[in-house]
């Protein structure tokens, strides 16, 4: 079998470690066997077995077990009666010893990165008694190490970050790979650095991995990123040694190294005259290759015939700058402006100062467009004052309002009637004058505010619109009243000169001065003997009792008629009655009763006592009302039977009713006038002792028989059937009520009617009246037919 390099060079190590084991065995197996000695009268037992630390190669994968080592003892002869045994670590399951001859051997494969140490102990025993010859002897069994372990890069795949322009050399990244071998033994695991992709941008230090940039000027904005792949090798990076890679990603960081330019020298932008102050304008854009901070940039408009029309300012977000309007444009003012603009870094890196400048101007020129523009008026807000005496047609003004275009279309006035919908007020189209349409009233609107629209001719889309605030000046034409109701009192055991009401009045009006009342009595009431009146010059005025001793039984109500004058000019005045009813007062002077009618109550009952009594007697009546309620709803069976009664009320319309004056016709009495009381077999849901009581009949012809005959037989035959219903009520009408100024309605009594009426004519109509005819002919044989 043909070896290969790492296969050779292993199978040359475990060669010479087990040519070392061997020699070491044998210089402690000839130790062992040394005698004991005597010095000095004193005499020592030379222990009778000694070894050092055996050595066992790891990774063994050998067909038969590997050996460890040899344990003898000097008091095992050879007649073969000691037996070694071996305990501790891995005893019996990774390591054996052979108890006659001391060999001991691996069975197992051993790691030493799993476990580099195992300690053992051996004793000799006497094979008959099993009493140790020698005492307990511990000892290490060390796995020799192989490279068998890569080095590995814990932490990798890493990333990292370089400024971009970073000079040569500058630290970039350290990476550390590790190795599981031991490092005190050969050079498993001493490791060292390579690349092996990333030349010539970068470069790694063997010994510590420390990753440096190579090539100078690295540009962040041609090439941003770039991914090393470093190789790890141990044995020192010797032939035979194992390796491990792992790949760092580096990003290059921005700097400020790239100054702001605008793409072009000069731009130019159309906006219409109407746009609204503050509206946006144009946007424009500084052109910058850095990112982040190093690309915020300040807009400012240097110089130009715009300054102080328009205004720019930075968007955080894009980083262009924003032109805005900052006045109102007007095309027939001005039709362009021209604007020149520069924008910088906000933050420059002193080390890239040599790129710039970090700045660049452009020039803006903004066109203003012409729009065809609504009417404007001379004023936002006309004012007009109008009298509320002022007639129908007079002018309270005039609105001006002129096309601003370049045109300059002759403009029509209308009113929104939206702002006058009683229509107060009329507008001459063409010269604007506002004449008043209707009476005004300040009390009914002080103020009117409309909205007049001024249309050009030319366009009539076109509108402008004016406010005028029309103020309504008051004139006096509202005569002063009471300020309220007034509910006015006086005591019967009143004073002379008491004050019984203070009293003030209102008016409509509002005089510039203010107001001022008078007050005093109507002309009839000066001699008035009950009241006065005082004006108290304040507005006020207070009225007065003039005598004492007032009764309600004389006169429970007085009534005072009281002018009130206005200062107005020319002044008004109106007449109002205060109503004052004499009451019946406490000591306090607090009115308790102002009713007349109180005193035709008896003495000793108060109205609470009347109050008492009347709900005792409604509540009488209502029990009483319920008592009668309830016994007509009250319903008592006539017979009871062991289950239950049925019973119905059967109702016969076989006769003719009575007239006018019939009271009788629902009278059971009726049926049984027939002077024959008849034994017929009861039923058991009837009363066995009904009294038939006679009556008088009215009419006796044969009609009443066939009737009498025919109920008596259905009465019958509903007692022999058990499963009829039974007759409770029977109701007949087979006689004339009494008193009726008409004879029997019915056609049976015909045959006997001294009736003229013929009614043989109703042959002549057809085969459908044959039989009405038959009926109610003359001839005897068609009542029978």
């Amino acid at each position: 079998m043909k070896l290969g390099k790492v296969e050779l060079c292993h199978f040359l190590q475990i060669f010479a470690l087990l040519f070392c084991l061997s020699g070491m065995s044998q210089s402690e197996l000839s130790r062992s066997g040394s005698k004991p000695y005597f010095q000095g009268g004193k005499s020592r037992t030379k222990r009778s077995w000694v070894w050092n630390q055996f050595f066992v190669l790891e990774e063994y994968q050998g067909p038969e077990p590997l050996y460890v080592g040899k344990l003898h003892s000097d008091v095992d002869g050879e007649e073969g009666r000691i037996k070694y045994v071996l305990s501790g670590e891995g005893a019996s399951s990774i390591f054996v010893i052979d108890e006659n001859t001391g060999d001991i051997h691996a069975t197992k494969r051993l790691d030493r990165e799993e476990q580099a140490y195992y300690t053992l102990r051996a004793q000799a025993l006497d094979r008959d008694t099993d009493k140790p010859v020698e005492p307990e002897s511990e000892f290490q069994v060390k796995v020799q190490d192989i490279n068998d372990n890569e080095p590995k890069f814990q932490d990798g795949p890493y990333t990292a970050g370089v400024p971009e322009m970073s000079p040569v050399g500058t630290s970039v990244l350290q990476v550390t790979a590790t190795d599981a071998d031991d490092p005190t033994y050969g050079n498993s695991a001493r490791v060292v650095y390579s690349i092996l992709q990333g030349q010539p941008y970068f470069s790694v230090e063997p010994k510590t991995g420390i990753i440096r940039t190579a090539l100078a000027n690295m540009d962040r904005e041609a090439r941003d990123q770039y991914v090393i792949v470093i190789h790890a090798k141990d044995m020192v990076g010797q032939m035979g040694g194992l390796s491990g890679t792992t790949s760092v990603t580096v990003t290059l960081t921005d700097v400020n190294d790239n100054p702001p330019r605008f793409p072009r020298r000069s731009d130019q932008y159309y906006v219409p005259e109407s746009l609204p102050v503050d509206s946006m304008v144009a946007k424009i854009k500084a052109i910058d290759a850095d990112i982040g901070p190093n690309a915020e940039m300040e807009y400012k408009i240097l110089d130009g015939d715009g300054l102080g029309v328009f205004k720019i300012s930075v968007d955080q977000e894009t980083q262009e700058g924003v032109i805005t309007i900052q006045k109102e444009l007007d095309y027939e003012s001005k039709t362009s402006y021209s604007l020149r603009i520069e924008a910088a870094n906000k933050h420059i890196d002193r080390h890239y100062e040599s790129l710039g400048p970090f700045m660049d101007t452009t020039t803006v020129k903004i066109i203003v467009e012409d729009i065809d523009e609504p009417p404007l008026f001379t004023q936002p807000v006309y004012s007009m004052p109008a009298s509320e005496a002022a007639k129908v047609g007079t002018s309270i003004g005039v609105v001006a309002a002129h096309d601003p275009d370049s045109s300059n279309s002759p403009v029509r006035y209308s009113i929104d009637r939206n702002t006058d919908l009683e229509r107060y007020f009329n507008i001459d189209a063409n010269s604007g004058v506002i004449t008043i349409a209707k009476p005004l009233d300040r009390e009914t609107n002080a103020v009117h505010n409309i909205t007049v629209l001024a249309m050009e001719n030319q366009n009539p889309t076109q509108i402008g619109r004016g406010i005028v605030a029309i103020t309504i000046l008051d004139i006096n034409d509202n005569a002063p009243e009471f300020a309220m109701d007034y509910e006015t009192t006086v005591c019967e055991n009143a004073l002379p000169g008491q004050v019984i009401q203070k009293i003030s009045a209102v008016d409509k009006d509002e005089p510039s001065n203010g107001h001022r009342f008078y007050f005093s009595l109507a002309s009839e009431s000066p001699n008035n003997h009950n009241f006065t009146l005082q004006d108290n010059k304040d507005n006020t005025a207070s009225v007065l009792t003039r005598r004492a001793g007032y009764q309600r039984l004389e006169q429970s109500v007085f009534y005072l008629p009281i002018i009130i004058v206005d200062s107005g000019s020319p002044s008004l005045s109106s007449t109002n009655t205060l109503t004052i009813r004499v009451c019946d007062c406490d000591a306090d002077g607090i009115a308790q009763t102002c009713n007349a009618e109180a005193y035709i109550l008896p003495a000793g009952l108060s109205t609470g006592a009347l109050i008492a009594i009347l709900a005792c007697i409604l509540t009488l009546l209502v029990l009483v009302l319920l008592i009668v309620t309830m016994r007509r709803r009250k319903k008592e069976p006539l017979i009871f039977d062991e289950e239950r009664d049925i019973r119905e009320n059967i109702v016969r319309y076989d006769d003719e009713g009575g007239g006018e004056e019939d009271t009788e016709a629902f009278d059971m009495a009726a049926l049984r006038n027939l002077n024959i009381i008849r034994d017929n077999k009861s039923r058991r849901d009837v009363t066995p002792e009904i009294q038939f009581v006679s009556r008088p009949s009215f009419k006796s012809t044969p009609d009443n028989v066939i009737f009498r005959e025919f109920i008596w037989e259905r009465l019958k035959e509903a007692d022999i059937d058990a499963g009829a219903p039974p007759y409770d009520s029977l109701q007949t009408y087979a006689f004339e009520g009494n008193g009726s100024i008409a004879d029997s309605l019915s056609s049976l009594g015909s045959v006997s009617s001294n009736s003229d009426q013929n009614y043989d004519y109703l042959s002549d109509w057809g085969p459908r009246f044959k039989r009405l005819a038959d009926m109610y002919g003359n001839s005897e044989d068609s009542l029978y037919s």
